[in-house]
This record gives C-alpha cells, structure tokens and sequence, in this order.
C-alpha cells in the first residue's frame, strides 16, 4: 500500500510540474535568439516565427515555427529550439548564390539546389546561368549545378558561364573565352579528372563529352 501511494504521490508531482510549466509566466517566452541569419532581416525572421512574448514554452510548436520560418526564400534550412527558462532560439541557415541569370525583372540568385531565391546584383566571381527556362525546377538548371558542384577549384574559379540547352548539352566558357563542351551529367567524375589535364594543352574548344576521347581544337 506504501508503495502505491508513493507511486500516486510521484505522479501527481510530475503532473503538478508540467502544468506549472504549461502555465507559469516563469517559464515562457520572453526572449527570441536569431542564429545565422545574417543577411535576412531579424523583424522578417520574427514575424515569421509568429511566438508572442509570454508565451509558455511549452506551449511553442517548435515545428511549425520553423516550417513558418523556412517559408522565407532565402531560408534554405530552419531549426528552432525551446531553451529554458525562457529563450526561443532560432537557427538559420541562408542560401547562397552558385549561378545567377538575367531576367525581365532583374538578375536572378540561383542556390546549389537550383533554387531561384532572390532578385539582386549578383554576388562577384559566380558564374551567368543560361537555359531556356532558368530557375527553380528547370532540369537543366540543376544538370548544369550539378556540373559545376563536381569541377576541381581552380577550374571552377575560371568558369564565367554556363550554358545549358538540355540536361545532357551543357557547356562551360571560361575567363579566357575558351570553351568546355560538357556533355551531360553521365561520368562527371571522369570528365573533371580529365578537363584539368585538357586545359594545360593550346586551344580554344575542349570537348570531354566523351571522356575517354576527349578533343581539343
């Protein structure tokens, strides 16, 4: 009987615990930190986040909130946390510009994820996209990112635009104006490994397409 009793009594303790953290000003929300996000602004961070200050902690979906968060273009990933005894924590983590394309309405900032997150000059030494449909959810668009992610650096450094006119017909031209016909995304790898030796030899055309009979002319 004893031990029934402190078993109910260790219950009603727990119980009586989260209710005074479900319902306590001590515990609720009186501050909001903002982690990585430093080139979207705090108030859209905050208004999007949309967790009123006395807020118990608890009480905040943390979820929600972030997918609230996320839904900001240049959100690529949104984590958020309850820190006790009264700190929402926000971590954010912001796109970056691998290609830009020129559009009606301005230059186009594209992410590694072929995510067309921001109109805006665009940031220095990364490459001009073209496609005929360029942005989010063109394959070609990711076909040519997906070229570009596996380049060696000091190729990558050197590449001013590229082309894609399909997934599998994508092309790179160069600071020096010399041209690197790619091909597809098929054995990318191999055709990396192989364009770096090619760059070393005289031309203007270097054509790994086929990288095993790679051509320079």
């Amino acid at each position: 009987m004893r031990t029934v009793l402190i078993g109910v009594g260790v219950v009603i303790g727990v119980l009586a615990i989260i209710a005074v953290a479900w319902l306590s000003p001590l515990l609720s929300v009186r501050t909001v930190e903002v982690v990585g996000a430093e080139t979207i602004p705090r108030e859209d961070v905050l208004a999007q986040l949309a967790v009123a200050e006395g807020t118990p902690l608890l009480r905040v979906d943390t979820a929600a909130a972030a997918q609230r968060v996320a839904e900001l273009p240049r959100a690529a990933e949104v984590r958020v946390q309850r820190v006790y005894p009264s700190t929402v924590r926000v971590t954010v983590t912001e796109r970056v510009a691998e290609v830009f394309f020129e559009a009606p309405d301005g230059t186009h900032s594209v992410d590694a994820e072929g995510v067309d997150f921001a109109v805006e000059p665009p940031p220095m030494q990364i490459p001009r996209l073209v496609t005929a449909t360029p942005g989010t959810g063109d394959p070609a668009t990711v076909a040519a990112l997906e070229v570009l992610g596996v380049l060696p650096p000091e190729v990558r450094f050197q590449v001013t635009e590229v082309a894609a006119a399909s997934p599998t017909d994508i092309s790179l031209t160069l600071l020096d104006s010399r041209i690197v016909v790619w091909g597809g995304t098929d054995r990318s790898d191999r055709k990396a490994a192989v364009v770096t030796h090619l760059l070393t030899q005289p031309g203007q055309t270097y054509d790994v397409a086929a990288p095993d009979l790679p051509t320079v002319r």
